[in-house]
């Protein structure tokens, strides 16, 4: 039987678990948008949660997409994630530098579920609230053995463009869109070239951000179950998640997972494979729409 693990974790928990030195594997997974101009890497070489090694989601990707970061063949994950150290058995603990609290770590959270790992949770509050209470960082860094991991893809956690585009006339999952306000109306834009704002018919907006408290946790789950609600989200039914590229669209799937969703799709070409083929009509502005 697969080992199950709590999706979100405290600082207390894992400064205790570090201690212990058990079989868990924590992952510094921090990845942020090329306008910030930081460099996750050289931030993780600088300082991070010790006994950390980086889980780099530009590198443990599907190099043959023009598309970032989209997931990888079982084969390459499992290969990427055995040069890690872990195992099938192995607890992962994942968490990003963001301030937000968390931004690319509930990517990896969603990549280790999809590929057939349950003991993965997330450090609730990420870097920014371990330092902030004190925890150690470190700069030491010791290349964890190469082990075997296998991989088994969950291919019903994943949705195609085709899948999208079929589900605007049957409409068998609900679509929520992780992008903030802006971008899903059509009025501010988007982070990429070539890639104008607004969004899929009938998605639902709700920014990740919202499922995140000020101090960068994320919310109670009483809140969270509210906050899907007042959306229109029907927990009960089958739910898709998107964003630009399928990274902050996984904070949906893990609130909906802390709600009890037996399991979210992600649309993994996100808004910026949407907006590159879809046409016209398929592509719902406040501002400019697409080719005007």
């Amino acid at each position: 039987m697969a080992l199950q693990a709590t999706a979100l974790v405290t600082s207390k928990w894992l400064a205790q678990a570090v201690k212990v030195q058990g079989k868990m594997r924590v992952l510094d997974t921090s990845w942020y948008l090329p306008k910030l101009r930081r460099n996750a890497k050289s931030e993780f070489k600088k300082k991070h949660v010790l006994g950390a090694a980086f889980f780099d989601i530009d590198q443990c990707c599907d190099k043959t997409s023009p598309l970032d970061h989209m997931l990888p063949s079982e084969d390459y994950f499992a290969e990427y994630v055995g040069k890690l150290g872990i195992e099938n058995d192995t607890h992962v603990v994942v968490y990003d530098g963001s301030e937000f609290g968390a931004f690319s770590a509930p990517r990896v959270w969603w990549m280790f579920r999809v590929f057939g790992h349950s003991a993965v949770s997330m450090l609730n509050g990420g870097l920014r609230n371990w330092e902030l209470e004190g925890r150690p960082v470190s700069d030491r860094y010791v290349r964890p053995t190469a082990t075997e991991f296998k991989a088994s893809l969950n291919r019903s956690w994943i949705k195609t463009y085709e899948d999208i585009l079929d589900n605007l006339e049957t409409k068998e999952f609900q679509v929520v869109d992780a992008r903030p306000t802006g971008r899903f109306k059509g009025l501010d834009p988007e982070p990429r070239d070539n890639t104008e704002p607004g969004h899929i018919p009938g998605s639902i907006s709700i920014p990740f951000h919202s499922f995140l408290s000020p101090s960068g946790h994320f919310l109670p789950k009483e809140q969270l179950q509210a906050l899907f609600a007042r959306a229109g989200v029907d927990l009960d039914r089958p739910l898709c998640v998107l964003c630009g590229s399928a990274v902050t669209a996984c904070h949906v799937a893990l609130a909906a997972h802390e709600c009890g969703h037996p399991g979210v799709s992600v649309y993994d070409g996100g808004w910026s494979e949407w907006y590159t083929r879809a046409v016209p009509e398929h592509v719902i502005s406040d501002g400019r729409g697409k080719h005007l």
